[in-house]
């Protein structure tokens, strides 16, 4: 599997994704409003904000991934899917 492979899977889903959006979401607006306004704090808000809403876009956790984890619901079965296959 390579690098590309890695990135373009699709390991995030449901209520993991719901939750990541709104994580990421809260914590821009709490630093759009300036509710947090020490310095270390920002910043690990910041980053929280930056990693829950970049990975409920690309819906892909590389650590998911190391760890086996897929909350995604693969639509492999289906019969449209294996029809285009």
């Amino acid at each position: 599997m390579t690098f590309k492979d890695i990135l373009l899977e699709e390991n995030v889903g449901g209520f993991d994704l719901f939750l990541r959006a709104l994580i990421g979401s809260v914590a821009t607006i709490a630093l759009a409003m300036d509710l947090v306004e020490t310095y270390p704090w920002n910043w690990l808000v910041a980053l929280v904000a930056l990693a829950g809403l970049f990975t409920a876009m690309t819906r892909h956790c590389t650590p998911y991934h190391y760890l086996g984890i897929n909350t995604a619901k693969n639509n492999y079965s289906s019969p449209i899917s294996s029809s285009v296959r």
